[in-house]
């Protein structure tokens, strides 16, 4: 039970570092600083609700690795399910946008960022008895 449990906050925390380098890393793309200067980004403009927004979804894997080590009981095998749903829509959704504008590091950096939740989603479900 106890490697189950590290293995779903180790792919929560890989979860949370990718979001975070796909974050960094579009900084890099052409015109993405100016954009972020004029207070864009993504074309979308940048609003105090969208920042929270980002938190959330930067912290909320941190919440779960935490939860996966310390809940006990299905509580913590549902949560996994749930978000770990959650996640993997909200990132096929990016991958899908991606698509429309290929770039290499893009596109593997979303992958991954699918396969991580998927896999949370796996190892909650296959949790034993």
């Amino acid at each position: 039970m106890e490697d189950l449990k590290i293995k779903l906050a180790v792919l929560w925390l890989f979860y949370a570092v990718a979001f975070l380098v796909v974050l960094t890393l579009g900084l890099a793309e052409p015109g993405a600083l100016e954009q972020l200067m004029a207070g864009e980004i993504g074309g979308m403009k940048i609003t105090p609700e969208l920042m929270l927004l980002l938190a959330i979804l930067i912290l909320t894997p941190l919440i779960m690795a935490f939860l996966s080590l310390t809940l006990k009981g299905s509580a913590i095998r549902w949560a996994n399910i749930i978000v770990g749903l959650f996640y993997t829509g909200l990132q096929l959704f990016a991958l899908v946008g991606n698509l429309a504008q290929p770039s290499a590091w893009a596109i593997l950096m979303e992958v991954a960022k699918v396969v991580a939740p998927a896999l949370i989603v796996w190892y909650a479900w296959k949790w034993p008895k």
